[in-house]
């Protein structure tokens, strides 16, 4: 006899398609991520150690971290407290967020070493008093000093630069036309350029400015660096989540829709009635059984398999016995029990009892419901 059925695709066959799907679509968001993290512009203020922008520090930075120099990116004098010890160089850039008096006075008694990097009047008055203010003038070329740091360098391009001179109180060492000068006040070296331009990320690669960047930032193995982001004591404004999405995550969101969209497509079936087709190859019902058998002992389901055996032996004995599927387990056990004479106690252990521990245990339960089958058969 054909048997027939409805032909369908099974949660493996289903799940056999998707995966690589979804595999493409998790490799999609994951190259759109890192590439949105590794090319997005990080703006800043000038000279800030992360900013990625013309006037930013990044590029100096991280060629002084890849150069083995401990740089420390303090966000207030705090920082710059903690980080600083006698073997550190402080590097600090005016930028648009000016350090008040109270601020200069605690830096001012800090250890280590200065580059003060286009310092105001106010800076210099507490951080290099034995230098003052001369000319703005756009200078490019040779040192003209002794400074080794500089020579080594050679021609740097400033742009426009402000240029410093001494007060004529200690020896000052003057670079490039004033440009850069150094002086030590016995417990420091103190060091002032009167350009940051140079040492921006623009304009790192002309000329010797990477070499004189380096060679002034690079005199300690510590540089606590310092650009002011903020008014100091100024309390950092609390970001919603929407500020802290980078920029081109709305690009990665579009293309993550329309590569759903496109697998939607590629993967949608017309909506119809089910088919019921004849199945290609006749199964014997042993082999089917057998099959199952084997299948529910290789996961020793031995439970499946009981509950299988039961229901189906009481799915044929209770028409003969004149009740319901709904009938309760006392009233078949009785009934049972009147019909072939033996004790329904038994009768219900072996028809709804537990599952069993071992594979003699299930073949002992099949063997017991065979025997009530056929008692009920011949009654």
């Amino acid at each position: 006899m054909t048997d027939t059925s409805v032909v369908g695709p099974t949660l493996a066959t289903r799940w056999r398609t998707i995966r690589w799907v979804l595999l493409a679509l998790v490799l999609i968001a994951a190259v759109s991520v890192l590439t949105t993290v590794l090319t997005a512009r990080h703006p800043g203020l000038p000279m800030d150690p992360e900013s990625t922008s013309r006037d930013g520090a990044r590029a100096l930075v991280t060629l002084l971290r890849d150069n083995g120099i401990d740089v420390v990116e303090a966000r207030s004098v705090d920082d710059v407290k903690r980080a600083a010890r006698p073997d550190s160089l402080l590097v600090l850039a005016e930028t648009h967020y000016p350090l008040d008096d109270d601020a200069l006075h605690r830096i001012a008694a800090l250890p280590g070493d200065r580059l003060l990097v286009e310092p105001l009047s106010s800076t210099r008055e507490q951080l290099a008093s034995e230098i003052r203010l001369g000319e703005v003038s756009r200078f490019g070329g040779p040192p003209a000093c002794d400074m080794r740091e500089a020579d080594r360098a050679g021609d740097v391009d400033f742009g426009s630069s402000v240029t410093y001179e001494g007060t004529g109180k200690v020896s000052i060492t003057s670079c490039y036309g004033g440009a850069v000068v150094r002086y030590s006040d016995g417990r420091r070296t103190i060091t002032a350029v009167g350009s940051s331009d140079f040492m921006t990320n623009s304009r790192l690669l002309r000329e010797g400015n990477a070499a004189l960047a380096m060679n002034l930032a690079g005199t300690q193995p510590r540089v606590i660096w310092y650009a002011p982001t903020r008014a100091e004591g100024e309390a950092v404004g609390n970001a919603s989540i929407i500020d802290l999405i980078p920029d081109r995550v709305d690009w990665i969101v579009l293309q993550l829709c329309v590569a759903v969209g496109l697998v939607a497509l590629w993967q949608a079936r017309r909506i119809g009635p089910l088919v019921s087709e004849d199945l290609p190859v006749v199964v014997r019902a042993s082999e089917a059984v057998e099959g199952r058998g084997r299948l529910y002992r290789s996961r020793r389901a031995r439970d499946r398999a009981a509950d299988a055996l039961r229901t189906a032996t009481l799915a044929r004995m209770l028409p003969r016995l004149g009740l319901g599927p709904n009938a309760s387990t006392s009233a078949v056990a009785q009934t049972i029990a009147q019909r072939i004479g033996r004790d329904p106690n038994e009768l219900t252990h072996w028809l709804f009892g537990s599952a069993p521990g071992t594979d003699g245990a299930l073949v002992d339960i099949a063997r017991h419901l065979d025997e009530i089958e056929r008692q009920v058969k011949n009654s």
